[in-house]
């Protein structure tokens, strides 16, 4: 495989970050927690250090995104105020740096200017990138030089831990992670004459539910075909679609498998429920328009992330479900989210700093708080044998969905040079939604495009 330097590297993710948003892009790039922010670059841990309250003990650098509605946000930063109570000779420095693509651009921007953060947030589907980068480090050391290491990483979910790994060895740690669901509004079914206990199971049920859903003032239907979003939503269908259970691309990062005739036929879906069934908003569904739309009872059943949750429990005026994403040929969903990751090339007493960190964030009873605050999926088994998550699901059911769905769940489109390749599948399958091209031929040019693009890693 060719190398990149860093740099080189990071000028390809900095042209190609405008288009990546991910799972549950918020589209939001402010610093809406009122903590430091990076949105004018990005800020040297030593700035920081000037900064932080107390002046004393080692000060790291946390870039982190928030891809949701809701005060998440604000929870990452009492996290950080937690530990730094906790261990006086560490300061953590939380720096809100918008969604997904906002931090990689941000992270890319402090590497070439020598002050790269000391432990960051990104998207699961870059640990290609990461790695071959150099922007990250391998924390198999780590891991092994906890006494209970072994344990611990045994305890994340493996519908997580699958893509923490590069060649073997774990570039990243689970922490805000999510599957998409079908959220519906059983209000709306009791209109209709439908069971609300009994949520569509199959593609062909949708359609059905979708078209009785449907009126003058709702859509049945709401799947977010933006840049940026589509790709995670067509890796549910497409996997629910496939012939032997095959992913978008292989599990090496290395070659995609976009040009199927069973990924034509899930593409082919995707326009029927717009524009034969017309249980769906023409043209281009935007991601974050569809949590409002379903508050607003503007959709009966939408497609969305576990990670809004919290903000649609809060919100809902109306009782409302959550279901298994509706099966095909077999039942999956694709997961997302972020990780934990460590900057490569920082000290020694850094690593151990952001390790001991990481180590804080993601203990058992804070994944579970931060489940249950958020919406996001609890990542560790042992949070599921707490009583902060037994009564939990007790007191809103809806939220056990999304873990009940991860054993059916693979990650979303992971490849190399992945904000790239999410680039190119977006653009051609928005080719299609328009009108410029049809399934089999926006497939096609995806395939051949990103294959192009790969070329280099084979």
């Amino acid at each position: 495989m060719k190398k990149k330097s860093v740099i080189a590297a990071a000028l390809c993710l900095a042209l190609s970050a405008s288009m990546l948003s991910g799972c549950g892009n918020s589209g939001n790039s402010g610093n809406t927690a009122g903590g430091t922010s990076a949105a004018g670059g990005a800020e040297s841990s030593q700035s920081a250090e000037s900064k932080a309250e107390g002046g004393d003990g080692l000060h790291l650098t946390f870039y982190y995104p928030v891809q949701v509605g809701g005060s998440a946000a604000a929870l990452i930063e009492q996290i950080c105020k937690d530990f730094n109570a906790e261990n006086p000779d560490i300061v953590v420095e939380p720096v809100y740096t918008g969604n997904y693509d906002d931090t990689v651009t941000k992270i890319q921007t402090a590497v070439q200017g020598g002050t790269p953060p000391d432990v960051f947030v990104s998207l699961a589907t870059q640990r290609f990138t990461m790695a071959s980068t150099g922007m990250a480090m391998p924390l198999d050391d780590l891991i092994a030089s906890s006494e209970d290491g072994k344990e611990y990483i045994g305890d994340f979910l493996e519908g997580f831990m699958e893509d923490s790994y590069v060649d073997g060895q774990i570039y990243s740690i689970p922490f805000q992670r999510s599957t998409m669901v079908l959220f519906y509004n059983k209000d709306a079914f009791k209109e209709v004459g439908l069971d609300p206990e009994k949520p569509p199971t199959t593609w062909e049920e949708l359609v059905e539910y979708g078209t009785k859903l449907t009126n003058e003032n709702r859509y049945g239907v709401g799947l977010a075909l933006n840049s940026g979003s589509a790709q995670w939503g067509f890796t549910g269908f497409a996997l629910q679609n496939s012939a032997n259970g095959e992913n978008l691309a292989t599990e090496d990062g290395k070659a995609v498998l976009f040009d199927t005739p069973e990924n034509e036929e899930a593409l082919q879906f995707w326009l029927d429920l717009q524009n034969k069934h017309k249980i769906m908003a023409p043209g281009i569904v935007q991601w974050t328009d569809l949590p409002t739309q379903f508050l607003a009872g503007e959709v009966a059943m939408i497609y969305h992330t576990t990670g809004n949750m919290a903000n649609i429990s809060k919100n809902a005026e109306f009782e409302f479900g959550t279901a298994f994403l509706p099966g095909h040929k077999r039942t999956a969903a694709p997961t997302g989210g972020g990780n934990f990751y460590i900057s490569n090339g920082i000290s020694e007493d850094r690593v151990q700093a952001a390790w001991k960190f990481i180590r804080f964030a993601t203990d058992t009873e804070r994944a579970a708080q931060w489940s249950l605050d958020t919406g996001y999926v609890a990542t560790r088994k042992s949070c599921y044998e707490t009583d902060l998550l037994k009564k939990y699901y007790e007191e809103l059911p809806q939220a056990k969905v999304a873990y009940e769905q991860i054993p059916h769940s693979k990650p979303e489109l992971t490849t190399y040079n992945a904000a790239e390749i999410w680039r190119i599948l977006n653009d051609n399958i928005q080719a299609a939604v328009v009108g410029d091209a049809t399934p089999k031929e926006a497939l096609q040019a995806a395939q051949e495009q990103a294959t192009e693009i790969l070329a280099e890693y084979q």
